[in-house]
């Protein structure tokens, strides 16, 4: 399947919700108005792209209306999706040239950050590029073995310490190890810390330094996973984590199991990050680089079934909901490095089990990291509840309008 056809698909539920949201708008209006950009406005920030993306692009479309004397809500949809393909562009590709080329990939617990280095690993194997992975992640329980079944699966190599060790002297020895093997590619796996923890600006802080002594001409990526899940919480966890890191890139991942894709405009648009990649499926080639162009497409036109007969199919054929061969595959996996009990794991959660194991060792955690696990899930409500209020807020603020 194409990128175009993936993106495509995976944005389905973001363009059920905004995009059909915003064809009945236009219909329900003979001719442009203020009222017309105020309601658009409030379906845009309901898609988390955002208040002041929102406003943004409401702007742009009225001056833009203005200057092509557009007189119908039905002309201006194509307007909407060029704006938002504008704002998306720039920064996208991955400048990977040095060889070798290092890649650090942050993010909080649960976001899918190993799983992405795996299928990342795969797609630039498949480009006939030789990756290394760093099993940098020494705090959290199975977190080795995890990374190690995707390095498997991917036919990469890993280099790995004991649990517990100094995650930047696991990333000096991948560094001598990739020189020694002739990678392309080196890509780190990190604890996935609270972004407000002093840990977590501690250990990057030693990894840069390893990265600058050992590799200080190497092409570099600093990439945020975040969860597409999580809406406007994850713009929230993007600006707290570039206060405290060099980030160049945002990975979204599960972006296909929601509705508010929205958010990718938030935080290119705010925050200036560029999206890196999109995760839109749970296959191992379902990580797929970012195109604005196609996003943008994907956000307001659905696949045309004659234009793509074969990948329209094959989507068809490999429903989510249906397919448990990679849920399986990846219990099989674990069950051969005695990770966890199959029979303790849903269809849903391949790696519930391993996750469950973490908290514990989390919670125990002797590095100055105590309650990790508590305070996360209390942060997280935090934000949600502020988020909520937030939004509670701008929607009397658009009545009284």
């Amino acid at each position: 399947m194409g990128i175009f056809s993936k993106i495509n698909f995976g944005l389905k539920k973001t363009r059920d919700k905004m995009s059909g949201a915003i064809d009945d708008l236009l219909d329900s209006f003979d001719a442009l108005s203020d009222d017309l950009y105020t309601e658009l406005e409030e379906i845009l920030v309901m898609g988390d792209v955002g208040v002041t993306t929102a406003v943004e692009i409401t702007q742009a479309l009225k001056e833009r209306a203005k200057k092509k004397r557009l007189d119908s809500p039905q002309l201006i949809k194509d307007e909407i999706k060029n704006i938002v393909a504008e704002m998306l562009e720039g920064g996208e590709d991955m400048g990977l040239i040095t060889k070798p080329s290092i890649i650090l990939v942050i993010g909080v617990n649960g976001v899918g950050k190993t799983t992405t280095i795996g299928k990342m690993a795969a797609m630039y194997k498949a480009q006939g590029k030789k990756v290394i992975l760093a099993a940098a992640d020494t705090f959290r329980a199975a977190a080795i073995d995890q990374l190690q079944v995707w390095a498997d699966r991917a036919g990469v190599d890993i280099v790995k310490h004991k649990e517990g060790a100094d995650p930047a002297a696991v990333i000096f020895d991948t560094i001598a190890a990739g020189r020694a093997r002739e990678a392309d590619i080196i890509i780190c796996d990190t604890a996935g810390r609270l972004h407000n923890k002093k840990n977590l600006m501690d250990e990057l802080g030693k990894i840069y330094k390893v990265i600058d002594k050992e590799l200080p001409y190497s092409d570099r990526e600093v990439l945020l996973v975040l969860d597409a899940t999580t809406g406007q919480n994850a713009v929230n966890q993007a600006r707290e984590f570039q206060s405290v890191a060099e980030l160049t890139g945002i990975i979204l991942t599960k972006l296909d199991g929601t509705a508010r894709g929205g958010v990718v405009l938030s935080i290119k648009n705010e925050l200036k990050i560029p999206v890196k990649f999109v995760g839109v499926g749970e296959k191992l080639d379902d990580l797929q680089p970012f195109d604005p162009k196609a996003f943008a497409e994907g956000l307001f036109e659905s696949v045309n079934e004659n234009e793509f007969p074969e990948d329209y199919a094959l989507a068809e054929a490999e429903s989510y909901e249906d397919d448990t061969i990679f849920e399986k595959a990846a219990e099989e996996d674990f069950e051969e490095a005695g990770v966890y009990d199959s029979s303790e794991v849903g269809e849903d959660e391949p790696f519930a089990a391993v996750e469950e194991e973490s908290a514990d060792l989390e919670a125990a955690d002797t590095s100055g990291d105590e309650g990790y696990s508590q305070e996360e899930e209390s942060v997280v409500e935090e934000e949600k509840q502020e988020d909520k209020k937030r939004k509670k807020g701008l929607f009397g603020m658009f009545s009284k309008k």
